[in-house]
């Protein structure tokens, strides 16, 4: 055995601490920048909800935006820091960040080399660093429930039932991010009843302990609940205390997040309210989601194109890791005869997962296969390890072949991740199309929102306009909104979703909002036109010749097929900003000026 994984005080420091510092490289891979990358649509749909709630301090859970969790928190967030792309992926960031803490509650599974290497796929893998820096849902959903596993993993390893109340926790928090956190507790369920027939029956049959790694050792499993107390009386009462305490844990947090604002606060003041809130935050929000996703039509699509963008989205975004899972399912199984109970329970959930999730999603989009990697960063972190190792041996015995095959692997895994991170981040590219969904507007589109923004600041009356159209293939309506006012009532209008995610930044900004019916001429829009204007670009010649002296920038709106234009009247920015412009070189490309009217 390799003397990383022998078990002492200075080896497991030397773990604690690669583990602490690979953490705090994760949390910098998505801290830095973490703005710069416009918002996506969906990012834009959800922040605008946040802001209204913050501002109006009512909210009620809809299952179409997903959990709770995000407006909730956010909300408090911004009472802190002002709204902005940055603090808006914050949250996701440090829990993305934190994630590869959660390889230290697999310790007792694993050896030294082994948690480290999990803690480091868990870090850097390109699609868990990607939607870290996303204000969305599924990093969130997957860092909670695999934490709750961790922990009750931890709880039967390390004979402490305390474990019991942050695994209630964590699995509480899975499901107000996001609704598939049903997924995970029945993927868990069902890889524990394969694994226990698998092992637990099959090993009683023998009349044999189980045995099983732990930290590079084989351990008896044989135990009962005596090993958890000093009789079987005893240790039936502490499991069944301890569970009650998890599952009130888990329900307050469920309670916590899904009960609507400000009825859960005036319930304090009226206890009369109690039963009908409770009833909201449980019966009533699994009401609604069963609704909208368990009964409705959003699974109503073909299997196999669903089953094909995932596998593309794994095989370019985390390539280096399913070659190293791959690795580790035969090490696993063939250096001792037998995989790990660990590392089996992975595969069966790897295996529910990419059968089921092409089923369970609604839209062909490139987060969903975070759900189908996580589980393999379990036996990749066997396969790491074991290369680790392999490479130390063969530096020990001065093997120069062995030394130079493990060394071109490793460096092969770090070229790999490092180019697929660098590729991937901030990135609005089409040829990114892998692994980004197709709804990201181009980064150039911030530097035009925020001089919108500074317009907002100062000026009178209506800020911008959306030049309501009609699609030339379709016939739809977009951008047109025939009550501005009703902003509770936006989530229901399809033309107003064709204007995401700018919203999020008209909100943001302060901005006075209006729009124009397809029926509206440039030349009618023009007369009382605020100063900017915003359209799609099969409108562009119409409105330069309906706006002279605005700037045009036109920009992707999606990742292909879908451009806007927006018309700024340069003359309305503070004067200090004119300035910086005309002093910088102008870029043709994104800015065409209108002739004057003579």
């Amino acid at each position: 055995m390799s003397t990383d994984d022998r078990v002492g005080p200075q080896s497991a420091n030397r773990t604690l601490l690669a583990v602490f510092a690979i953490t705090a490289l994760a949390l910098v891979a998505r801290l830095v920048g973490l703005g710069t990358r416009v918002m996506h649509w969906d990012e834009g749909r959800v922040g605008y909800w946040i802001l209204r709630y913050h501002e109006t301090g009512e909210f009620a859970y809809r299952p179409i935006i997903h959990g709770p969790f995000l407006p909730i928190v956010n909300d408090y967030l911004f009472t802190v820091l002002p709204p902005s792309d940055f603090s808006a992926r914050l949250v996701v960031a440090v829990v993305g960040g934190l994630l590869p803490l959660t390889a230290l509650l697999f310790w007792t599974r694993l050896r030294n080399s082994e948690t480290v290497a999990l803690a480091l796929f868990l870090a850097v893998n390109p699609l868990f660093v990607y939607y870290s820096r996303f204000m969305r849902n599924d990093v969130l959903v997957a860092a909670f429930s695999f934490a709750a596993l961790g922990f009750v993993v931890a709880a039967y390893d390390r004979r402490d039932l305390k474990y019991l109340y942050p695994a209630g926790v964590a699995l509480a928090l899975g499901l107000t991010a996001k609704e598939n956190g049903l997924i995970y507790i029945v993927c868990y369920l069902g890889g524990a009843f394969v694994l226990f027939d698998h092992r637990l029956l099959r090993a009683a049959q023998a009349d044999r302990p189980l045995k099983q790694t732990a930290r590079g050792y084989l351990v008896s499993t044989k135990t009962g609940l005596s090993s958890w107390a000093g009789d079987v009386k005893s240790g039936v009462f502490w499991v069944v205390a301890h569970s009650a305490g998890a599952v009130a844990a888990f329900f307050l947090v469920i309670v916590f997040f899904y009960a609507p604002r400000p009825d859960l606060w005036q319930m304090f003041g009226d206890v009369s309210m109690a039963p009908d809130v409770l009833e909201q935050a449980t019966v009533g929000a699994w009401e609604k989601f069963y609704g909208q996703w368990a009964s409705g039509s959003h699974q109503s699509h073909d299997y196999l194109p669903f089953l094909f963008d995932i596998l593309e989205t794994i095989v370019y975004g985390s390539g280096v890791l399913v070659v190293f899972s791959l690795l580790g399912f035969v090490v696993d199984g063939y250096s001792s005869g037998r995989s790990r109970d660990l590392v089996a329970f992975a595969a069966y959930w790897a295996i529910a997962s990419v059968i089921g999730y092409p089923v369970a999603t609604d839209i062909q989009a490139p987060w969903a296969a975070i759900h189908v990697v996580l589980p393999l960063t379990i036996p990749a972190a066997i396969g790491g390890g074991y290369i680790y190792r392999t490479a130390r041996q063969s530096v020990a015995i001065e093997d120069a072949i062995g030394t130079g095959i493990a060394a071109l692997v490793i460096l092969s895994a770090v070229v790999g991740v490092a180019g697929a991170n660098v590729a991937y981040v901030d990135s609005t590219s089409e040829n990114d199309k892998q692994v980004l969904q197709w709804a990201q507007p181009n980064n150039d589109l911030k530097d035009t929102l925020q001089q919108m923004g500074r317009i907002a600041e100062t000026n009178e009356g209506h800020d911008v306009l959306f030049y309501g159209t009609k699609h030339p293939s379709s016939g739809e309506t977009l951008f047109y909104v025939q009550d501005e006012s009703d902003v509770l009532a936006h989530w229901q209008v399809s033309n107003w979703h064709s204007r995401l995610p700018l919203p999020w930044y008209t909100e943001m900004y302060g901005a006075n909002v209006t729009s124009t019916p397809p029926n509206v001429t440039a030349t009618e829009m023009a007369q009382d036109a605020p100063p900017v204007v915003i359209a799609y670009d099969w409108n562009r010649s119409e409105l330069e010749d309906a706006l002279p002296g605005y700037t045009v920038h036109e920009h992707k709106f999606k990742l292909w097929n879908e451009n806007i234009v927006v018309f700024i009247d340069e003359s309305e920015l503070p004067e200090s900003q004119q300035a910086d412009l005309r002093r910088a070189e102008p870029a043709p490309t994104k800015r065409v000026r209108a002739a004057p009217v003579a």
